[in-house]
């Protein structure tokens, strides 16, 4: 069965396309993500120019489903096909900034400042990265105040919008990763995102919160957004030897389609050493399954921009 979806990706039918009554029956042998896995993508193009950047939100209101690890390790992908990346971390935990090997709690100059504070310029707050062609905004808890100051200010929707606009001619990309909510700091970026990269964990409560982050990702394109589209949805800590991940895998290519990513991001234990590590696995282990993955995934990302 496939069923087709809108261009901001909602499978039509509603969320209940996620889960049929009738599933469709496979052998368990099949491994679907390996089934579907297309022809090498071609090595992208250099560029003579930068800019201007393509702004993509990492967003799912569930935690621990990758969206941190996939912005790091999508970004060095993408700096190694010669684009230049800014990372946003908008996540008052930090986890960006520390899987970078900063220190989040040390910093003086954060995200915060930048949209909460006037004369704060973004050269205050960017910090360069160990990975050539990767710049950081950074964050910390301080953050978590914005929420609540930004309800009473004026177009409060658009203050990361505004905050990056000076240096989007400067970058090919910026991906910002979102906290693991659907509250104003994310509804902040789905507004500034020319698209979003929903990653989902292979997991059955993972995916039935898709649909509600869907509908998130509409009302934002419908009064706020309207240049805003679903990027694609990045299937992540998937274990094809579980029949749970291929049944999971294989409902979301069902309902979305081509908005899947042909790129899986398998379980792997790469991924919490390069956190300790505070580098890209893409450097960590270049040779590794997990640092392949993400430079399949920057191909398919400078496919689709």
């Amino acid at each position: 069965m496939t069923t087709s979806t809108g261009s901001s990706g909602r499978p039509r039918g509603g969320p209940d396309a996620l889960f049929p009554a009738d599933p469709v029956q496979r052998p368990k042998s099949v491994d679907p993500a390996v089934a579907r896995r297309r022809r090498e993508l071609p090595e992208p193009k250099a560029l003579k120019r930068h800019g201007p950047a393509r702004v993509i939100a990492l967003c799912n209101q569930k935690g621990g489903v990758g969206k941190t690890t996939t912005a790091i390790n999508l970004g060095a992908a993408l700096a190694e096909f010669g684009r230049r990346v800014l990372l946003v971390d908008f996540d008052p935990q930090g986890a960006l900034s520390a899987g970078l090997g900063i220190q989040p709690h040390q910093l003086d100059r954060t995200t915060y400042n930048l949209l909460m504070e006037r004369g704060v310029t973004l050269d205050d707050v960017r910090l360069k990265t160990n990975v050539p062609g990767v710049d950081l905004l950074p964050s910390n808890i301080d953050l978590s105040a914005a929420e609540i100051q930004l309800v009473t200010e004026v177009a409060r929707e658009q203050a990361l919008a505004r905050a990056l606009a000076p240096v989007r001619a400067e970058y090919d990309f910026v991906l910002i990763d979102c906290q693991p909510s659907l509250g104003l700091l994310t509804v902040n970026a789905l507004t500034a995102a020319h698209g979003v990269i929903i990653p989902l964990e292979c997991e059955y409560f993972s995916l039935r919160g898709v649909a509600l982050l869907v509908d998130t990702i509409e009302k934002v394109q419908q009064r706020l957004n309207p240049d805003l589209v679903l990027e694609g949805i990045l299937a992540t800590m998937y274990d094809g030897r579980t029949l749970h991940s291929r049944e999971v895998f294989s409902r979301v290519v069902e309902a979305f389609g081509d908005k899947v990513f042909s790129t899986v991001i398998a379980r792997t234990v790469r991924f919490p050493e390069t956190t300790v590590a505070g580098e890209p696995i893409t450097s960590w282990a270049s040779s590794s399954t997990g640092a392949r993955a993400y430079r399949d995934l920057a191909r398919e990302v400078i496919a689709r921009a």
